[in-house]
């Protein structure tokens, strides 16, 4: 790999190559990178990074790899435009610029004794993927811990073949559903706020971390709510337009919040009144 020099200015990209991708679904891929600024490795799960396609843009992109154990930098990308397009179409050997780590993360070392339970919607469980397996590496300073998915369909639900190992380990309960069945599909059908109530936790003792569509979290955050789990103790991860990353120049800007820097990880009852207003 060529020799990059370290960026200090967090507005300049730091150089990175591609060193894998493989394609998740129909539209989505992830991509791992090799890089030589070590301060980028020192993320922590939930943080995004600022991705820049030369000569096309720049895109905010949660890390969706192991924070704890991280050597390159993992990044799960849909194509759904024409940054996205392009960092999703980067093959092997090829360089991206990266800026980064950027936001708040999931306050996992503060619910360590505490039930956990995830929710995801969409592509949501990227997002979510660094703190699972986080508390994962360190089970034992954890309670109970539930993931509960949701996907359109079946051909939708993101890293089956990890959700297959998971499924298979003992301390962890894994639900997974989706909204519209094929005849291959044996499990649930329905919105992911359903699998709550199939979730073992104790709602006194419980830290919920929800990513997904902002609809299936608002949702999802009320169902959490309803189970008696604090408002509090439910984080949502927050995502807008994102073009600074730095707080500057007020793109995403939520009601009183800058999600690049005061978030994308916000607890409800700071988001609750926010959700409501459709104009935001």
């Amino acid at each position: 790999m060529t020799q990059h020099v370290a960026i200090t200015d967090p507005m300049v990209p730091s150089l990175a190559t591609v060193v894998d991708r493989r394609q998740e679904l129909g539209d989505t891929w992830t991509i791992t990178l090799e890089v030589d600024d070590p301060g980028l490795l020192a993320f922590r799960p939930g943080q995004f990074n600022m991705l820049y396609a030369p000569g096309i843009g720049e895109a905010a992109i949660s890390v969706s790899g192991h924070a704890d154990r991280a050597s390159r930098l993992v990044h799960t990308i849909r194509d759904v435009g024409k940054v996205s397009h392009a960092l999703a179409s980067l093959e092997p050997g090829m360089t991206v610029g990266v800026r980064g780590p950027f936001g708040t993360a999931w306050p996992v070392e503060a619910a360590e004794g505490t039930d956990v339970v995830f929710v995801s919607g969409g592509l949501g469980l990227a997002p979510l993927r660094p703190a699972i397996l986080h508390i994962l590496s360190q089970r034992e300073r954890y309670g109970r811990v539930s993931i509960l998915i949701g996907s359109r369909g079946v051909k939708g639900i993101l890293f089956p073949d990890q959700l297959d190992a998971w499924r298979r380990r003992s301390d962890l309960q894994i639900e997974i559903t989706v909204d519209h069945a094929d005849t291959s599909w044996r499990g649930h059908v329905g919105v992911v706020t359903t699998l709550i109530p199939c979730a073992d936790f104790d709602p006194s003792d419980t830290t919920a971390f929800v990513c997904g569509p902002e609809i299936m979290m608002r949702f999802a955050a009320q169902a959490l709510t309803d189970a008696d789990i604090g408002e509090d103790a439910i984080h949502l991860s927050m995502e807008r337009h994102m073009k600074c990353a730095l707080g500057h120049c007020g793109r995403c800007q939520y009601g009183p919040y800058l999600l690049c820097r005061d978030g994308p990880v916000i607890s409800f009852d700071r988001l609750r009144r926010l959700l409501t207003i459709k104009e935001l």
